[in-house]
């Protein structure tokens, strides 16, 4: 009898053994396939494909797998019963064949690709929530990994979140949601017998008496009938109409919806949208997105942010030759400047847009944040209906609300509303059928909205908590207010505006030529270069000017107040601390 040599047959059946390292063979396909891991993908001395340990970096097609599999059992695999059917060199061969060309499923091109997106929405920036935002995340994951810092935690001042900061909600509009939200609470004795009526009442309005039904699209009729009786008593009796009344999600929904409707045309009749610079970057970005016109008008920053029409007028007149300026937005307290216009301006900026047939939206949403003894809120509904009809009946005004600032600080509700006058009834009803496109705001906002317009009143069993928790939010911003303007101006380079509204501040500042220098080969605007530094040094999160515009040659950042006043006055010496530091370095 022939002794067989080793590795020459298998062991008693009569087939040849495979040869020793026959499987690499498939080295080559499995290293294209593993990114350059054939090694470790391969193992030791692997007899067939389901010994490999593949590693996570092979990417194999299911079927091609599985074939080339099959055929290596098929081919060598001494674990196999029957015949083997071919030699391990052909299978081996055929299965690396297989693993060449089939390595995975082919993908066809993305239909969607920078360049073949909307080239509108590609245009739109926010800078609130851009790229300094995105880097204070990943220092976030950073510090919770262990990695040191020269700061144990990330502050962030860059948008007015209230709650975030560590305002506590007001008390009634909490109980009141909560009631709505499971109404079995109604029965409960430890919910106010005035916040049980105002939640019976919504909800009464509600399909199914529920918060979870869909609302007409303009908005629950009662909560549309309490910011009209809202709005009246505000404006001390001049009249409004719950028809003019457009719940919304947030007062930027309703910012971006009117705007929809205003934007028309091409080329040089193209719609010009004027906003003022420093501006909030939500208007740049719906202008953005529509395709329309944006007109800058600069505020006076030397005059406390002041709005001057003779701006005005010379900002239409250069726009008049590259588009048609059909719109004039003004924010009231200013957002990020923090002035407040007094009731002259107002008067000469409604004279102004009927005078050059401008549509004018006035954003509100800060009226209740008012803090300098000097300055009163003018609503421009009040004021446009007191300068006579012939101002009255004729300008076109969308105003807005919201239940995210204020004393509120709801911003998760997404509440709001905007009040719309002299609008044509034909256009009217184009808003309308816009508006239910997305068929209802959320209902439980509107119902957050009821209760910021329809507070308790005196007599009632909550008015006194109520009071003395509004007080208390307004009285600590004016006091943040003061103390962050103080502050600011003891730093050398550093300059701020008095803070009359609103809540933040947007100070300007010095940066040397060597910064700019810097800022320029990080490819970075010089603020942008300031602001960065600033976050990865100190921790505190804040937005570089020229995300909300400013004048050429001035440089700025806008951080909100909101922090409570201890931790505020920590964020404010840091950054005192930081820009000294900054003025050495680059000097």
């Amino acid at each position: 009898m022939q002794r067989r040599g080793a590795g020459s047959e298998s062991p008693g059946d009569g087939h040849p053994s495979p040869k020793p390292g026959w499987h690499l063979s498939l080295k080559e396909p499995l290293a294209e396939l593993g990114g350059g891991c054939p090694r470790a993908c391969l193992g030791l001395c692997a007899t067939c494909l389901f010994s490999f340990p593949i590693c996570p970096k092979v990417s194999l097609g299911g079927r091609a797998m599985q074939r080339a599999a099959a055929l290596v059992r098929r081919g060598c695999c001494p674990r196999t019963l029957g015949p083997w059917g071919r030699s391990q060199s052909s299978a081996a061969a055929e299965a690396s064949a297989v693993l060449k060309v089939r390595p995975e499923r082919s993908r066809r091109e993305r239909i969607l690709t920078l360049e073949s997106m909307n080239p509108q929405v590609k245009a739109v920036e926010y800078a609130v929530r851009g790229p300094i935002v995105l880097k204070a995340g990943e220092i976030e994951l950073e510090l919770q990994r262990g990695i040191k810092k020269p700061f144990t935690e990330v502050i962030r001042a860059n948008i007015g979140d209230a709650q975030a900061m560590g305002q506590q909600p007001i008390t009634f509009l909490r109980q009141v949601m909560a009631l709505c939200t499971y109404p079995n609470l109604l029965d409960s004795p430890s919910f106010p017998e005035d916040a049980k009526k105002r939640a019976r009442r919504i909800l009464q309005a509600c399909g199914g008496n529920s918060l979870g039904s869909y609302s007409a699209s303009q908005g629950v009729n009662c909560i549309r009938e309490d910011v009209a009786a809202y709005i009246t008593r505000r404006d001390g009796g001049v009249p409004a109409d719950p028809d003019n009344i457009y719940l919304t999600t947030g007062a930027s929904d309703g910012i971006s919806t009117i705007l929809k409707i205003l934007v028309s045309g091409g080329g040089k009749s193209r719609t010009g949208v004027m906003i003022p610079i420093p501006q909030y970057p939500l208007y740049s970005a719906v202008i953005s997105e529509l395709d329309a016109i944006q007109v800058n008008y600069y505020l006076d920053e030397d005059n406390c942010w002041a709005l001057n029409v003779n701006e005005l007028r010379r900002a239409v007149q250069q726009a008049k030759e590259h588009c048609n300026p059909k719109v004039l937005c003004i924010i009231n307290p200013g957002n990020p400047t923090g002035q407040v216009q007094s009731r002259k301006c107002i008067e000469d900026v409604i004279h102004f847009a009927w005078e050059e047939k401008l549509f004018l939206l006035a954003d509100e949403v800060y009226q209740d944040n008012v803090y300098s003894s000097d300055c009163k809120f003018h609503s421009f509904k009040k004021v446009l209906y007191e300068m006579g009809p012939e101002y009255s009946s004729n300008v076109e005004l969308a105003s807005f609300h919201s239940t995210s600032k204020g004393y509120m600080g709801e911003c998760g509700y997404r509440g709001g509303y905007m009040e719309v006058i002299n609008l044509h009834p034909e256009i009217k009803g184009q808003l309308v059928k816009l508006l239910s496109v997305r068929l209802c705001p959320p209902v439980s906002g509107q119902a957050a909205m009821d209760i910021v317009v329809n507070p308790p009143v005196p007599g009632e069993e909550s008015f006194e908590q109520f009071s003395r928790e509004k007080e208390s939010v307004l009285g600590n911003l004016a006091k943040k207010a003061k103390l962050t303007e103080d502050m600011f101006n003891q730093v050398p380079g550093i300059h701020c505006n008095p803070l009359m509204g609103a809540m933040y501040a947007f100070p300007r500042i010095f940066i040397p030529a060597k910064a700019m220098e810097a800022a320029q080969a990080h490819k970075m605007a010089p603020d942008m270069f300031y602001c960065m530094k600033l976050l990865e040094e100190t921790g505190i999160c804040v937005v570089p000017g020229s995300g909300f515009g400013q004048r050429e040659g001035t440089y700025h950042f806008r951080m909100t107040i909101l922090p409570p006043v201890e931790k505020l006055k920590t964020v404010l010496q840091k950054v005192k601390d930081f820009h000294i530091k900054f003025l050495e370095e680059y000097a």
